[in-house]
This record gives structure tokens, sequence and C-alpha cells, in this order.
């Protein structure tokens, strides 16, 4: 699955072209690797999301095409949340 499309079906990000924004300005890490948007993402990945100053650190724990909203928080785990001053 696209990490753009990861996104916003997990609910991490609300929209996808977002997403896409966010990965394409090199803010995203799949596994230590800087990803852009249509980088494809596996179950087991560890994504890392630099959102201004919070750093977020999720494992892919499952993927869907879709979801509900109160379905999305199974599809990752969190590991880290950082907020950088």
């Amino acid at each position: 699955m696209r990490l753009d499309k990861f996104l916003k079906v997990s609910r991490i990000i609300k929209r996808r072209s977002v997403a896409k924004e966010i990965a394409d300005k090199d803010r995203i890490q799949i596994n230590g690797k800087t990803a852009k948007s249509s980088t494809t993402v596996k179950e087991g990945d560890e994504l890392s999301i630099r959102f201004g100053n919070k750093t977020m650190v999720v494992k892919v724990e499952a993927l869907r095409d879709t979801t509900k909203k109160d379905e999305a928080k199974d599809l990752y785990s969190i590991i880290e949340e950082t907020y950088n001053n």
C-alpha cells in the first residue's frame, strides 16, 4: 500500500493530499530511510513522521483499503512521541 494512502486510512493524517505533501518534503522515514508518498508500506514497518514540533514513531500492524473511525487505531501502534521545543 502507498504511504500516503496508509496515512489517510489509518487517520494519522486526515487527508491524502496533506500526507503526500509531508512525505514529499522529506519529513517521513520508513525503517530509517527517507520515504516519498508513493513508497510501499508493509506490515511491520516503522514510520517516523515529523509534524512541526512533534515527531511520532509508529509501527504498521495491519493494512486495509478502508476502515471505520474506531478501527483505524488497530492499523498501527505508537512506539514513541517526542516534542521538539
